[in-house]
């Protein structure tokens, strides 16, 4: 499981199936809880990127769940699932600190979506500290300070633009070098190590670049 795995909420096998496999077939791993109690104990865990919770889990309130997570400092993104569509039911939802909220039923590529959009925004409110200057094409972080080349910041300003999110590595030659005749992209691979030895120790830049299994490599930023 990586750092960009969901947790799914809800007291429903079948919907919690379906939920883990889409979220699955759009990158990202999952995990399960069918309990509010089981659920606190994992939402908890560094692994858990995001949690989808459905505002009844059996005899528990998806809502009131979500206000002990907050209650317990955790800031990590939250989409509220429900079958109810009244406003009161969305507003009570966002206030208990949900980030969004999806009515059922809905079009899937809809909430990924939106967890996206959620993802992306925690990303960046964790990195305000590490600065990238495309002038001096510096990265500075809380303790330490890094001096890149064109291409090697052009590549961490990519990552940087989608933290959280796995690109390809595909989708990374295309736009740094497809354009420039070279042949293979085990380029990719060759900046990222670059990359990751001007970033180390990661702790120094609050950031480190994974490789995501069949999926490419996503910027993380840490705690």
């Amino acid at each position: 499981m990586t750092q960009t795995a969901i947790l799914i909420v809800d007291d429903d096998p079948e919907i919690t199936s379906a939920l883990a496999r889409g979220l699955q077939m759009h990158g990202y791993d999952t995990a399960t809880e069918s309990t509010a109690e089981g659920a606190e104990r994992r939402f908890a865990d560094p692994m858990i990127a995001a949690a989808i919770i459905d505002v009844m889990i059996g005899q528990d309130s998806g809502i009131d769940l979500v206000k002990r997570l907050r209650g317990a400092g955790h800031h990590k993104p939250i989409l509220m699932l429900s079958a109810l569509s009244e406003v009161d039911d969305r507003t009570a939802g966002l206030q208990a600190g949900a980030d969004d909220y999806v009515v059922k039923p809905f079009a899937f590529d809809e909430l990924v979506a939106r967890l996206k959009v959620q993802l992306q925004r925690a990303a960046k409110s964790i990195s305000q500290p590490c600065q990238l200057d495309p002038v001096s094409r510096t990265v500075q972080g809380p303790t330490q300070t890094a001096q890149l080349t064109e291409r090697e910041f052009d590549l961490l300003a990519m990552l940087h633009e989608k933290a959280g999110t796995p690109i390809s590595r595909g989708e990374i030659f295309d736009q740094l070098w497809a354009n420039e005749g070279t042949s293979s992209e085990n380029v990719v691979d060759v900046y990222i190590g670059y990359l990751r030895k001007k970033l180390d120790p990661a702790e120094d830049f609050r950031m480190t670049i994974k490789t995501i299994r069949n999926r490419g490599f996503v910027l993380e930023y840490l705690p």
